[in-house]
């Protein structure tokens, strides 16, 4: 994929750590923005979203998770958090609040911007399946991948945040077939301890109401993956 001619934001406030990442997407092709704090990176992105912002979680003037969710709800850019928090807690909190991805320091230059390049290359070609409006309808629920809505069988309707919604129409388009956590991030290049996708595929989980210790329409394969293990029929409008 050839690099967006667009800024990357980064919001660090380390001189060095934002150096690394920069140099490291610049020698890529990526043009590059640095902010040492979270109000000049807000104020920016109000004016002109970027494609992606690379996040830290330790700030001067506001805590990262607090950015990452206004950035969820006001702009429409990718966001990877890169941080020194190692915690599984933080993890999930961060993408639930809407991060695309969760890497933590100390980083491998390589691996981050593979990373970035798997974000924003979903962002530009999700898959939709063509131009039609679709809606998906599996067991008791029907889900419009045009606007991220999912809706239970009483016509309770829930909004669900990007990575969530992609990470549901990988199943929707590929029902009862085996899906490898390389395959559901989108990348090829995930680490062998990474478990981002882990946490989202138990965080859809709770959205449908599966079971997490039984779960009945997103099972796990153990040394596979994991499978949508239901038929899907697809609505056109």
């Amino acid at each position: 994929m050839s690099a967006s001619r667009d800024e990357i934001h980064i919001l660090e406030d380390d001189p060095l750590v934002a150096g690394t990442v920069a140099r490291a997407l610049e020698e890529y092709g990526f043009a590059t923005r640095w902010f040492r704090t979270a109000g000049e990176l807000l104020a920016a992105a109000a004016r002109h979203p970027p494609p992606l912002v690379v996040v830290d979680l330790g700030l001067p003037d506001r805590d990262g998770m607090d950015v990452v969710r206004e950035l969820h709800q006001t702009a429409d850019c990718g966001v990877l958090i890169l941080t020194g928090r190692d915690i599984v807690s933080d993890r999930v909190l961060g993408l639930e609040l809407g991060a695309d991805d969760y890497v933590v320091k100390p980083f491998e230059p390589r691996e981050l911007v593979a990373r970035i390049r798997s974000i924003l290359r979903r962002r530009a070609h999700p898959a939709t399946g063509g131009a039609a409006h679709r809606v998906a309808v599996f067991e008791d629920w029907r889900y419009d991948p045009g606007s991220f809505t999912l809706i239970a069988g009483d016509g309770a309707e829930e909004i669900l945040g990007a990575a969530e919604a992609r990470l549901l129409l990988c199943f929707l388009e590929k029902p009862n077939r085996v899906l490898s956590r390389e395959q559901l991030a989108g990348t090829a290049d995930l680490a062998p301890f990474d478990r981002s996708i882990d946490v989202r595929v138990s965080r859809l989980r709770k959205r449908l109401n599966d079971d997490s210790q039984s779960p009945h329409l997103i099972k796990t394969v153990y040394g596979a993956g994991y499978v949508l293990s239901v038929g899907v029929r697809w609505e056109t409008g």
